[in-house]
């Protein structure tokens, strides 16, 4: 499988992106983050040709940790620009949704560049956290206006679901991506929202595609057992609401099986099956230490046959998947948000 995407722009990307959410100080439930071994990680899959990073200027702490790794790269003095790209995310918080303005935006932006030591923003992504609070719009093209300035290459959507991407679009906001929660157990992205982005030349960023990580041969033949990070207690609700837990245990076998005929891991499986999806340009993988470096390449060593691709399809294809669009029980079902928080933008500004 090919290592790299491009936008229509000719802006290219690895097709699997170093996620940073897990490097975030709210993330992990149990032990402490060695912020030097992921920067070591870093630098690994650099010279290994994934040079994508996705962080969010709500995961507290990684967008610093993008700039000590930038600063690390510009200390060889071999560092470009280019070298890496680095994708965030613009999500202000809910109580400011009202009130939002130009200058609150591009406060963010800059915050982020300095933060990240980098002259442009490659990819911001664009979260909205409610459709019925007006300003979304307005607010996307204040993002086109820092992009005209210089500060901002790319504009991407974030858990947008297919009217409101539809809504963006034909507004004329020059939108080439959105990153859309998908997994083998979180199908929702196949309803409308995969066929509209496809349609359109809008890359899917998948992520959640190893649903915290629940999909790996630790578990299988395992019970439930207390989650060890936010990312669990997330997936945990997907997996209740469509294979439920006896469901991912007969699933986890198939994979197995799958990834053993090639040589790699189940992990690796799940993510090459929502690679070759429709629409999807790349997948989101957790990188917080230097021992899944190699896992995380061997996801792109391989590729699943047609008959691989039919046998995982219908496995799950006899289990449901959570209800409504992309995002959207996250938006408006009691259970889905009550474990997501909607102010970290405040936090360490």
């Amino acid at each position: 499988m090919e290592k790299k995407a491009k936008f229509k722009n000719g802006y290219t990307f690895s097709r699997v992106i170093n996620g940073c959410w897990q490097l975030s100080a709210e993330h992990c439930l149990i032990g402490k983050l060695d912020y030097d071994d992921a920067i070591r990680a870093f630098h690994m899959l650099v010279d290994e040709g994934l040079t994508t990073f996705d962080c969010a200027d709500i995961y507290t702490g990684a967008e610093e940790v993008i700039g000590r790794f930038v600063m690390d790269l510009k200390g060889t003095g071999r560092y470009q620009e280019e070298d890496i790209q680095v994708h965030t995310k613009f999500v202000p918080d809910m109580d400011i949704l009202p009130v939002i303005n130009m200058e609150y935006t591009e406060g963010i932006v800059d915050r982020s560049l300095k933060r990240m030591h980098r002259e442009a923003l490659d990819l911001v992504q664009f979260h909205w956290w409610d459709y019925n609070i007006p300003g979304m719009l307005e607010t996307a093209f204040d993002l086109v206006k820092l992009q005209k300035k210089g500060k901002i290459r790319n504009i991407g959507m974030c858990n947008m679901d297919t009217n409101a991407l539809k809504l963006l679009v034909e507004a004329g906001i020059p939108v080439v991506s959105n990153q859309a929660q998908y997994s083998v157990f979180d199908r929702r992205p196949e309803r409308t929202l995969l066929d509209y982005s496809a349609e359109h030349g809008i890359y899917t960023f998948a992520f959640g595609t190893l649903a915290g990580g629940f999909l790996a041969e630790r578990y299988m033949g395992k019970k439930y057992e207390a989650p060890e990070t936010r990312s669990q207690v997330k997936y945990m609700q997907i997996i209740e609401d469509s294979l439920g837990w006896d469901g991912m245990q007969k699933l986890l076998p198939v994979l197995k099986e799958i990834a053993d005929a090639h040589g790699v891991t189940i992990s690796n499986v799940a993510v090459q099956y929502i690679l070759n999806q429709k629409s999807v340009g790349a997948v989101m993988v957790g990188t917080r230490n230097s021992r899944h470096v190699s896992s995380n390449l061997q996801t792109l060593s391989f590729d699943l046959t047609a008959e691989e691709m039919k046998t995982i399809r219908d496995f799950i294809g006899q289990y449901p998947t959570p209800e409504g669009e992309c995002y959207e029980l996250e938006r408006t079902s009691p259970r889905y948000k009550g474990i997501i928080l909607t102010d970290r933008n405040e936090v360490g500004k």
